[in-house]
């Protein structure tokens, strides 16, 4: 029989962690030579492999211990891959030179796949001096903006999407335009963005005192405490962003306090890191050491836990050394400090099993127990294996001792520690697991509530038809199980019903033993006053959390989901699915891209440049889809040689970009803001910036052929066309050049009396 509990987990299994040739055909026959291909290869650097190959299959085995995403793919591949989710980059220099080494770093990052983060407070704001050009800071945004177009770049190319963090302190000059960035629906839409809120500015809220904004030691601005506050909340209120972080609390409690200082997160923030910093994850699946589910003696099985996580935390370690790195101060950092990010999945699910409402007081006492037995284990194991094979190069025993996380933890942890050190400088975090958890079997995602019990999720197949299929929620379908029809208890809420305060409460507790950080949603009802709003980012910081980031639907963000009162659904991170623009429009998103069917449909354009010998042919080809046509393939041909490379590549990249799926009307919005610093051309009345513009041009006329969007300009986040010029009533040719009715015969050649072009030179 097979392991899987559901179509979609093996659908997701198939699609992004089964090993496979570069044709596509299968290495991994099953999951069971997934796990053996991970064990092995973590244990590839014990002593006694063979050994400890066995352990780590049995903690694999049934989806017990679930390594993040690029482990399950990555490990054992033989291939040059980061096994690491997680990235901050470099401090970034505040001068020219600096910056833009600190992109490229982020493109080489990126490439690989890895998620960074960036604090931007370090560059000076805008308007600020820049000495010896005579000239102004253009400020932190304006570069903002080259890093997420090369985000955009490095996404077009085919790459897994990209992902940013982008922080900023409360108290830098440039704040207020940082927090209202997202106002604008066209920018910076491949960052997340947080606020680096500080303890002094907490404390200037509550005493609605003034603020200074300062940079360098030059106060630019004062400001009130609250009205910038407000100013956070109201643009998280309507626009789900900027979130919340509390840095000065991470720094208080990072184990490393006294070697570093961290100023950004990764994309998700559950991993605060300093400079260079890096983390993996993986996750204990509470739902799967739950005995008696539903019963009276339902209970977590906390020796299970103790041994699978003491598992975990060896294997995890074994990462650290068997993965590659995209820089090598990437390398140096994860080697000197081991940081590990253990979290959990399914604990709402787990919570349901035992009877325990998410959200209620006796749920967050018994999420507490649980989570201070993991970081109990956690602790254990690593001292242990730094009695072992040492303990990381920048342990200090008496400095780590002294840190925050450590003063709550109890009495024997703190005496292996100092009795052997520690191998793994923090160990534990919890991400969002929103794939794994679906591979596992639907079980609820990481600490987050179930977000809808059953849902009914459209699949796209290869042949272009789709197809739906029920996914159930993983304790919904052992309660169905054991028993029956029969109706599910009360204490079977989920994110839609569940109060927003009750999501702080359990992140709060959780928080308390998880020393890196936590990546949640506080889901809020879109009618939530603002003033309630406002409560649970102040319950977040006075009850101890990390950070704060809500969601809540309304006509700007959308609706992460929408779930119909006639069939429970869910959002669902699956290999392929519809999603609904805000008309009501069904775009595809496919996480793999569709095989080429053997004959399809398309249309073949002539473009013919001013001054070119030879025309360009640009061929698009459709697919169909639901009855609705898109476009699958791009060819660009011409007989001009000196135009073979770059059409070759803009073929590969635009097609790449196509067969992902999704709303690929920027490919347009792209090639049209092209300029060509030599010039541009005057095409059938249109002054057209250059031959790329041309051709986006031409895709976008295609687009509205087909139907994929609504007409010019139509569908994109802003239409760069160029201005049309007004010419009147034609007499004769335009000038190819200037695009002026003037041309005349001069000396036997036509030339244009407005800017002496002339085709005889």
């Amino acid at each position: 029989m097979s392991r899987f509990a559901a179509p979609i987990a093996e659908q997701i299994w198939d699609m992004k962690y089964r090993l496979k040739e570069a044709d596509g055909t299968p290495i991994d026959g099953t999951v069971e030579d997934s796990w053996r291909r991970i064990a092995r290869a973590l244990a590839e650097v014990e002593a006694d492999p063979a050994h400890w190959e066995g352990e780590f299959y049995a903690a694999l085995e049934d989806f017990k211990f679930l390594p993040a995403g690029r482990i399950t793919a990555g490990a054992g591949t033989g291939r040059s891959v980061t096994l690491f989710n997680c990235f901050v980059m470099g401090t970034i220099p505040d001068n020219m030179g600096g910056i833009f080494d600190a992109l490229k770093e982020a493109a080489l990052t990126m490439q690989q796949g890895g998620g960074i983060g960036y604090d931007f407070s370090t560059i000076r704001p805008r308007g600020a001096e820049v000495k010896g050009v005579a000239a102004d800071a253009s400020g932190p945004l304006s570069f903002m903006d080259v890093w997420d177009a090369m985000c955009r770049t490095i996404m077009s190319a085919g790459s897994r999407r990209g992902a940013m963090m982008a922080t900023m302190r409360c108290d830098h000059p440039d704040i207020e335009s940082f927090i209202e960035a997202k106002k604008d629906p066209a920018r910076l839409r491949m960052f997340n963005l947080s606020v680096l809120v500080t303890d002094p500015f907490m404390a200037a809220v509550k005493a609605d005192g003034p603020w200074e904004l300062v940079f360098d030691g030059k106060v630019y601005k004062t400001v009130q405490a609250r009205d910038l506050w407000n100013r956070i909340m109201r643009n998280t209120f309507d626009f789900a962003e900027p979130g919340v972080i509390f840095i000065d609390r991470i720094n208080a409690m990072n184990n490393l306090a006294y070697c570093e200082t961290i100023a950004a997160t990764n994309p998700c923030g559950e991993q605060p890191l300093p400079p260079y910093g890096a983390c993996l994850l993986g996750s204990i699946n509470l739902a799967k050491l739950v005995n008696g589910a539903f019963t009276k003696d339902a209970a977590l099985d906390l020796q299970a836990l103790d041994s699978l996580v003491r598992t975990a935390v060896r294997m995890m370690d074994n990462v650290v050394d068997a993965s590659r790195f995209p820089l090598p101060q990437q390398a140096q950092e994860a080697q000197a400090k081991r940081r590990i990010g253990l979290g959990v999945t399914g604990l709402a699910d787990a919570l349901l099993m035992v009877g325990l409402r998410y959200g209620s007081e006796k749920a967050a006492e018994i999420t507490d127990r649980w989570m201070q037995a993991i970081a109990r284990a956690a602790y254990l194991a690593s001292a242990d294996l730094a009695a072992e094979k040492g303990a990381f190069p920048l342990f200090d025993a008496e400095k780590f001792l002294a840190s925050g996380a450590l003063a709550h933890m109890p009495d024997d942890v703190k005496s292996a520690i100092r009795a052997k050190g520690i191998r793994n400088a923090l160990l534990t975090s919890i991400a969002p697991t929103g794939t794994i958890s679906l591979y596992a079997g639907n079980v609820s995602s990481g600490i987050e509530p179930v977000f809808a019990y059953a849902y009914t999720r459209k699949v796209l197949q290869k042949d272009g038809s789709r197809t739906e299929e029920e996914v159930v929620d993983y304790a919904v379908r052992l309660w169905r199980e054991k028993m029956g029809d029969a109706p599910l208890p009360d204490y079977f809420v989920n994110a839609q019903t569940l109060p927003p305060l009750d999501h702080v409460r359990m992140q709060a507790a959780a928080q308390k033993w998880v020393d890196s950080s936590i990546s949640k949603t506080i889901n809020c009802p879109e009618d939530i006053s603002f003033d309630d709003f406002k409560g649970v980012y102040m319950a977040a910081w006075d009850q101890g959390c990390k950070g704060c980031t809500t969601y809540r639907p309304n006509d700007v963000t959308g609706s992460v989901l929408t779930v119909a009162e006639t069939s429970e659904k869910t959002p669902a991170e699956a290999p392929a699915a519809m999603h609904q623009t805000a008309d009501g429009a069904e775009v595809v998103y496919l996480s793999e891209p569709l095989d080429r069917p053997a004959a399809l449909e398309g249309q073949t354009y002539k473009l013919k440049w001013p001054g070119s010998e030879h025309a360009l042919y640009i061929t698009i080809n459709d697919i169909v889809i639901a009855g609705h046509r898109r476009p699958f393939e791009v060819f660009i041909n011409s007989k001009n040689m000196e135009h073979f490379a770059w059409t070759v590549a803009l073929t590969r990249m635009i097609s790449a970009v196509f067969r992902r799926g999704g709303d690929i009307s920027f490919v347009v919005e792209e090639l049209k803001a092209v300029f060509d610093p030599r010039g541009g051309a005057w095409l059938e009345g249109r002054y057209i910036p250059s031959i790329l513009a041309a051709i986006g041009g031409v895709i976008e006329r295609h687009l509205i052929e087909i139907g994929f969007i609504a007409g010019e300009g139509l569908g994109l986040k802003s239409d760069p066309k160029a201005e049309v010029v007004a010419l009147g009533t034609p007499r004769g040719k335009s000038c190819s050049s200037c695009g002026s009715y003037d041309m005349r015969m001069v000396e036997g050649c036509m030339t244009c009396a407005s800017c002496g072009y002339s085709k005889c030179g």
